[in-house]
């Protein structure tokens, strides 16, 4: 059985949690790879809605087992309160796991995301200000802080204060900030450890484990592949990579235990942040687009920037995750829109024409797209069930992205429901 990477091909907000819960339910367990809680995902079982940003999506079938790799980063203020707000819904949180190696975000984190981003004024990130770059640093840098380290005061107290020493001056508007005293972190981050320690444990071993037996394991992924931090738009990107082969560092597998890799892209395309954006819909029609498709983000709120489906772009995401499947989400949006234009090359400004994503930074900032137009359709999309039942305008635009990008679209989700998927 396969070892499953689900994968952000845009800019992230595809809808990859609602792909991990559907498939979930037929898989032997869920590993979130990278990312931390700068990340959400909204699942709607029923009437219910589940946001979550650390927790992996398959957490709502009781017993799971569903594991948090060694490639997140946690905050385990975050983690306790997705943990609480699942117990309160009598969610049964057995299957979870939380890999010992994964590192930790410290208060000392969050001030300096926020410091950095005020720092670079308008040439600004548009980071969350969750603290996870940072994180992410201190990891490089060899001065992180692991889940294991919770377990043991000692070594606890000596890596925080190692970790603070050369932060000094970063951290100067917050030396009499309470939250950075080094014994009231020890303590408060010691109590964090006593309230997971029944979920920390070797998560590598054990998706080796299942992967051994033929289980299937779905790979999930946060963000997407466009905000990759070595191939994303850099450095307007997040700090991890989203990629597909980043689940094996990210879970601790070898690349064999790969067998199929699902790439996730909307109907259309949508950006959180500052960076490049080449199809975007700066009017009222990009307006339109984004209350029409509920385009705010689950972590922060922040309206979306909206565009056109860009098929460079995504074929460019399809080469480097060596995509075997692709899902469309929210069709349904396109509906009553007219006729579409999907971005199918890009013009320079000195004139010349591409077909594939630019290396240079410098040609990305000033590309210009070039459209071609596709009949829209105006049938409500949200109770169609079957492949047939779409109108013909549909199909054709699945078909032409599939036809594009080089990959059959496999699966196309026209609402938020878990039956508002159709199998193609």
């Amino acid at each position: 059985m396969p070892g499953i990477v689900i994968v952000g091909a845009q800019w992230g907000d595809e809808g990859k949690g609602k792909l991990v819960d559907l498939m979930a339910e037929q898989a032997d367990g869920v590993i979130r790879y990278q990312g931390g809680n700068n990340a959400g995902h909204t699942i709607v079982h029923g009437e219910t809605v589940y946001k979550f940003h650390l927790i992996p999506s398959g957490i709502l079938y009781s017993g799971k087992p569903c594991m948090i790799g060694n490639g997140v980063v946690i905050d385990p203020v975050v983690l306790i309160g997705e943990l609480d707000g699942l117990k309160a819904r009598g969610i049964d949180l057995g299957g979870l796991k939380i890999s010992a190696n994964a590192h930790l975000i410290m208060p000392y984190h969050l001030m300096l995301d926020t410091a950095g981003e005020q720092r670079l004024g308008k040439l600004h990130i548009g980071t969350t200000r969750r603290g996870i770059g940072p994180a992410y640093m201190d990891k490089a840098a060899r001065l992180g802080i692991r889940v294991q380290d919770l377990l043991d005061e000692k070594i606890l107290k000596k890596k925080i204060a190692a970790a603070l020493a050369p932060k000094k001056a970063q951290l100067r508007a917050w030396e009499k900030d309470p939250a950075l005293d080094l014994q009231s972190m020890t303590e408060e981050y010691l109590a964090y450890g006593n309230r997971i320690e029944q979920y920390i444990t070797d998560t590598a071993k054990l998706v080796h484990t299942h992967l051994t037996k033929g289980d299937t394991i779905i790979f999930e992924g946060a963000q997407g592949a466009m905000l990759d931090i070595d191939h994303g738009t850099y450095p307007f990107v997040t700090s991890s990579n989203p990629i597909a082969g980043a689940a094996c560092v990210g879970a601790g597998v070898g690349p064999t235990a790969i067998d199929e890799v699902w790439g996730v892209a909307k109907a259309y395309a949508t950006r959180v942040g500052q960076g490049p954006f080449p199809t975007e819909l700066d009017d009222e029609f990009g307006e339109a687009l984004r209350q029409a498709g509920g385009e705010f983000g689950t972590t922060t709120g922040r309206p979306r920037r909206t565009g056109w489906m860009d098929l460079v772009a995504l074929r460019y995401a399809s080469r480097i995750n060596g995509f075997t499947n692709l899902v469309i989400t929210k069709l349904d949006v396109l509906t009553g829109q007219g006729d579409l234009q999907v971005c199918t090359g890009y013009r320079t400004d000195s004139g010349a024409e591409l077909d594939d994503w630019p290396y240079h930074q410098s040609v990305v900032h000033h590309l210009n797209p070039v459209y071609t137009t596709l009949p829209g359709w105006d049938d409500d999309l949200t109770k169609v069930r079957s492949k047939e039942q779409l109108p013909q305008a549909a199909r054709d635009y699945l078909d032409f992205i599939g036809e594009q990008v080089g990959v059959k679209v496999s699966l196309v989700g026209v609402g938020p429901a878990r039956d508002q998927i159709i199998e193609l």
